[in-house]
């Protein structure tokens, strides 16, 4: 059987979804936790960090069982921290991002060989990512996400697969996205 750690990075639930905040009526710490609470415990059973320089988030995260990194701010900073401190214990680290709509499933999810980008609806973004734990994989979240992911796993010479369909490439990052939220 194959191991899996599971990497939520999170930043600051009161700093997190600038674009959303002009939404009026909308109370965006509370959707922020919300939508972070069900990616970690969709996780489960797996281990599971949450990556955050962010001492609320920290104790909100061991409120929920979940291991925690304090992490250099930064996406990519946290993530990398999360991926080296799970080390060898683990078979393959799934980066999660806490703000997927639909995160129903990854506990149960079990990559592939090699490398698995979950692509955005947009089509260039990341939301979730499966990496070998023993690879030495640079993280790229961020604008090209996913052809920056493609590109480290075939520097890497590790085998890739791209998912385009997945219920978990829906994130909530513009005030369109919020139709995918449930009340």
């Amino acid at each position: 059987m194959v191991d899996v750690g599971v990497i939520v990075p999170l930043k600051s639930f009161a700093r997190a979804k600038s674009r959303l905040r002009a939404v009026a009526g909308l109370d965006v710490d509370r959707l922020v936790e919300q939508l972070a609470r069900a990616v970690v415990d969709a996780a489960r059973p797996r281990v599971t960090v949450v990556a955050t320089d962010d001492d609320d988030v920290a104790r909100w995260a061991r409120g929920l069982e979940a291991a925690v990194v304090l992490a250099p701010p930064g996406l990519n900073a946290a993530v990398d921290a999360a991926y080296r401190a799970l080390g060898r214990s683990v078979d393959f680290a799934v980066v999660a991002h806490g703000d997927l709509a639909d995160p129903v499933g990854l506990g149960q999810f079990h990559p592939e060989a090699g490398v698995t980008v979950v692509a955005d609806h947009r089509g260039t973004g990341t939301t979730v990512l499966a990496v070998p734990a023993d690879a030495d994989f640079r993280f790229s979240f961020g604008a090209s996400s996913r052809t920056l992911h493609e590109r480290e796993a075939d520097r890497l010479g590790l085998a890739r697969r791209t998912i385009t369909d997945s219920p978990w490439r829906f994130d909530v990052d513009e005030p369109s996205d919020l139709e995918r939220v449930g009340p």
